[in-house]
């Protein structure tokens, strides 16, 4: 395997790359084709937009994978920026999120709005009990943060086993995570369209939901990674993203848990 100490400087010159243009072009197909089905037309030309976006997902990702086997691409200091990168993504879905709770307490608080509503929640919306499955999914998301970071050490040590085996039950929880969300969406009653409550509790929650699917699916690829042998001690900036976009998700769910489920259904009183 190649050196980088043996180039001229420590920066990764990217090659010419087809994605950049290929990405734009699924968007623009996403956005005609959406707009095209929500006035009557077929949804085949959104589908077809998200087919080219996963096309172009694959591939990008595939050559940022190959560039890190080099042993040239990078270097410290790309590696430096990368995470840099990562963490300016993550300080934007929080921003994301923060809009989320915005709308909630907006409308919960008559404090903050003259049109918010003065009980919370609203008459005729039975919430969630936040002691049931919104607790144990807490728990099992506080677990995996704690899989997530017993994997992140085993590979910093060099131990391939005991960081495929936390990777791998990091996943697992995820999904099982996400199993628990879809039965208790099944069961809630109330709907997204029923209200202020509805439409808000289930932006905030379906958003998370969709941010675990992505960090379990992240995590998934650097475990078939890890099983390649592609991670080391020294380098392993693929993984420390994931765990890092990981943790994050652990954290908004405690927001969530707190604010929405316990906080926001305190003004109800079970039976």
């Amino acid at each position: 395997m190649a050196d980088w100490r043996t180039r001229s400087h420590p920066w990764h010159l990217v090659d010419p790359s087809p994605w950049p243009i290929v990405g734009t072009l699924a968007a623009l197909i996403m956005a005609i084709g959406g707009i095209w089905y929500m006035h009557g037309g077929p949804i085949w030309g959104f589908l077809a937009g998200v087919a080219v976006l996963i096309v172009t997902f694959v591939g990008w990702w595939r050559d940022v994978i190959r560039e890190a086997q080099t042993g040239v691409h990078h270097t410290p200091p790309v590696q430096t920026g990368l995470r840099m990168g990562m963490i300016l993504f993550i300080a934007s879905e929080v921003m994301f999120f923060f809009a989320f709770f915005w709308a909630f307490f907006h409308s919960s608080m008559p404090i903050l709005s003259r049109v918010a509503a003065t009980v919370w929640p609203p008459e005729g919306i039975i919430p969630l009990h936040a002691w049931t499955v919104p607790f144990l999914n807490t728990l099992i998301l506080l677990t995996s943060g704690a899989t997530v970071t017993y994997a992140h050490h085993a590979i910093r040590l060099g131990d391939r086993s005991k960081f495929i085996k936390g990777t791998a039950l990091t996943v697992l929880l995820g999904f099982i995570f996400l199993g628990f969300q879809a039965f208790e969406y099944i069961h809630a009653e109330f709907k997204l369209t029923g209200g202020i409550y509805g439409s808000t509790f289930y932006l905030a929650t379906g958003f998370h939901g969709f941010h675990v699917f992505v960090g379990a699916c992240f995590l998934a690829v650097c475990l078939f990674r890890g099983l390649a042998g592609h991670f080391k001690p020294e380098q392993h900036i693929g993984f420390e993203a994931a765990a890092w976009y990981w943790h994050f998700v652990d954290v908004v769910w405690l927001f969530l848990f707190v604010w929405i489920y316990w906080w926001g259904g305190a003004g109800y009183h079970f039976g």
